[in-house]
């Protein structure tokens, strides 16, 4: 049977109709996408946020929002699920400190890209750059001076052989980047070296913005070097340090030390004593694959798996030989650092 024609008005009443319903649709699948566990949202959003209105503990969530939540080193902390505030930013690594943060995600492309966007104390892009990679590691010196990153070139684990890194600083005071700290002079254990598998990772900066910490790796062996921006320079202190980072009192590093072979539970945090370069490890015992930040002189905070696939937890841990064992501080978060009210 063949329908009668509609008239223009029964178009337009059928066409705006579907109109809705497909307006519905995208709306509900936004949302959906948004938030795709179902889970509600654990943040309030709160235009204008900035690192002085909102002073706490600042982690990446499971959507890679960042947020910052209350913390105190003299109660509870942050607890698990207490209100946190969204900034608006999604990052794969977040850091902030001092007049500064830093946002790296992965930038969309036919190759691996990432997009480093280093921000004010308002939280506002001051300085952008692409670089090939994927999102592992950032930090910002005490003042806010100094940004850094590291990014992996191939392999996606440390607890491979085949895996290569490139770490890049940039001095927001003078605008100068330096995408690639390989071309570091490195004295290794005393003598210039010189090696094509020289590789760098997990930058940590004093408060003098010019002496920096990071691993160097070269013919299977891993070393704490510390280096020295004015005279581009560097020089190994330690074997067997990863990922080190520098307490607030600039006395002390944490860092993950291979304490196995292969790629099973390889790694145990310990302290390492600057003055008397004493090491101690830390009450954490399972393996952690993280660069530990400093919630104070005396905590460290650091990510690992969480129960669900592809989502990982906070917990701390005294930095010191105590017997008070981890302690969950957020779950569905990573990338912790901490900031002070002020700066």
């Amino acid at each position: 049977m063949t329908l009668p024609p509609l008239s223009l008005r029964a178009r337009i009443v059928a066409l705006t109709a579907a109109t809705a319903v497909l307006a519905t649709v995208a709306v509900g699948y936004t949302v959906a996408a948004a938030d795709g566990d179902g889970r509600p949202p654990e943040s309030v959003a709160a235009p204008g946020l900035t690192l002085d209105n909102a002073p706490g503990l600042y982690h990446a969530a499971r959507n890679g929002n960042v947020r910052s939540a209350p913390y105190s080193s003299s109660g509870t902390g942050a607890a698990d699920g207490a209100r946190s505030r969204n900034t608006g930013l999604s990052c794969d690594r977040f850091y902030a400190s001092g007049r500064s943060a830093v946002c790296i995600a992965s930038h969309p492309g036919i190759s691996q890209k990432t997009k480093v966007n280093v921000l004010d104390r308002e939280l506002n892009t001051r300085r952008t750059v692409v670089v090939g990679g994927i999102p592992d590691r950032a930090r910002v010196s005490p003042s806010g001076r100094m940004v850094a990153w590291t990014l992996f070139v191939s392999g996606d684990s440390y607890a491979s052989s085949s895996f290569s890194t490139r770490s890049g600083i940039l001095d927001t005071r003078t605008g100068y980047l330096v995408k690639n700290v390989e071309t570091l002079q490195l004295y290794l254990e005393g003598r210039r070296y010189h090696a094509p598998d020289v590789n760098y990772w997990g930058i940590t900066f004093a408060d003098d913005d010019n002496r920096f910490y990071a691993t160097v790796a070269t013919k299977g062996k891993t070393y704490l070097v510390e280096g020295d921006i004015k005279s581009w320079k560097a020089r190994t202190l330690r074997r067997n340090v990863e990922c080190p980072s520098l307490s607030p009192d600039g006395t002390r590093i944490a860092f993950k030390k291979r304490v196995r072979e292969g790629a099973q539970d390889p790694w145990r945090l310990h302290v390492l004593d600057l003055r008397t370069m004493r090491e101690t490890p830390v009450a954490e015992t399972r393996s952690v694959d993280d660069q530990a930040a400093w919630l104070d002189d005396s905590t460290l905070a650091y990510a690992l798996p969480g129960r669900a696939k592809g989502t990982s937890d906070i917990w701390t841990v005294p930095a010191d030989a105590s017997a008070a064992g981890p302690s969950l501080l957020l779950s569905g978060a990573s990338s912790p650092s901490m900031v002070a009210a002020g700066g």
